[in-house]
């Protein structure tokens, strides 16, 4: 089992609850080791005597208060004990509040806290009264020298002592430039704060904290890995003034987002906006079809039905829509009959005139005969 980081009992009322403080997190991070770019040695770091310079051990360092320049008033840790025993031993239970009311700038770090000997049936009650009332605990405790906020949160199986900052911790946010409350004030129009609750309800999904991961830090161990094969342990990269400013590429620029999607027409969704692309690249085929050739006849909308004589010397009803193919095919034939009565009519004409002009010239005669 993990060694108890501090042992005491939580107190509120005439209730006394062993309990033991464990750490809830770890870290993670990349291990770098600081070294000397001339040999490449690790970097140590030293406690020394500022008086004397020389390595001082654990064994003889104690703790002081610095009243004034260069006086100190020692304080070993018995000292500090006894400054408050209760406050040193005791996670004191304030207040019970509503666990929204805290906002989360408060917060800072958890701790598990597990029950001391003999206190798992107390433990235990608080536990579900906390579950029960949906409420934390507001307490203090004293963490080696220092006396901290806290929040008693129930957990699943356990008690979480999450440590709260001080208001006076807190930073002012006036010197800030934050938008104004408000839809009106930003000049958020319905429509947009409309489209970006459908954004957020389309993307949103069950918590499961195990699919997250450090991926840059999965990245740097690749990197380090790719430089050992590669035989550039000692190998120096210089900073590329390419990459200086090279601007983020995982934004989501969520203002043309909403402006792409209110341009569209209302009531659609993907698979429409899918459709008007099709019809969009339909049309624009259309086009290009008809710079090449006029469009066919065969085209334009036909009786419901037209008889022929069949073979047999039946009759058939063939229906009006057929495809596209079949009308350029026939009217070719059609243009050419067309051309060919054109020029008959055109040939005719002459014809006609001298025709006509004869009887003309005859009648001329017999007036002067």
């Amino acid at each position: 089992m993990a060694r108890a980081l501090w042992k005491g009992a939580i107190s509120f009322g005439l209730v006394h609850i062993p309990v033991e403080l464990h750490s809830a997190v770890k870290s993670n991070d990349l291990d770098l080791t600081m070294l000397d770019k001339r040999d490449f040695s690790p970097i140590g770091y030293k406690r020394y005597n500022k008086t004397t310079e020389k390595e001082v051990t654990w064994d003889n360092i104690i703790k002081g208060y610095e009243y004034q320049a260069g006086e100190y008033v020692v304080l070993s840790d018995e000292d500090l004990r006894q400054a408050n025993v209760k406050a040193t031993q005791t996670i004191d239970i304030l207040a019970f509040v509503d666990a929204e009311d805290v906002p989360l700038t408060y917060y800072e770090t958890p701790y598990y806290l597990a029950p001391g000997r003999g206190g798992d049936k107390v433990y235990a009650l608080l536990r579900e009264t906390l579950r029960r009332a949906g409420k934390i605990g507001i307490a203090t405790v004293v963490i080696r020298t220092k006396q901290h906020l806290c929040a008693l949160v129930a957990a699943e199986d356990g008690i979480i002592m999450n440590t709260l900052r001080y208001a006076d911790e807190i930073r002012d946010t006036e010197d800030l430039k934050l938008p104004d409350k408000g839809t009106k004030a930003t000049g958020i129009k319905e429509k947009e704060l409309e489209m970006a609750l459908s954004l957020v309800e389309g993307m949103s999904e069950d918590w499961a904290p195990e699919q997250y991961h450090d991926t840059y830090k999965d990245d740097v161990l690749a990197l380090v890995e790719k430089k050992i094969k590669a035989r550039q342990t000692k190998t120096i990269t210089l900073p590329s003034k390419d990459d200086e400013a090279a601007p983020s590429t995982n934004v989501i620029d969520l203002v043309a987002l909403l402006k792409q999607s209110l341009g569209a027409k209302p009531g659609k969704g993907k698979a429409a906006a899918a459709d008007d692309d099709e019809e969009e690249d339909q049309a624009d085929t259309d086009e290009e079809s008809d710079d090449d050739e006029p469009p066919p006849k065969a085209r334009r909308p036909v009786p419901r039905g037209t008889t022929s004589v069949n073979a047999r010397g039946g009759t058939s009803t063939r229906a009006a829509g057929k495809s596209t193919a079949t009308a350029k095919s026939k009217a070719s034939p059609a243009k050419a009959e067309a051309s060919k009565s054109v020029a008959k009519k055109a040939a005719a004409k002459p014809a006609a005139k001298k025709t006509a002009a004869k009887p003309a010239s005859t009648s001329t005669r017999r007036r002067a005969a």
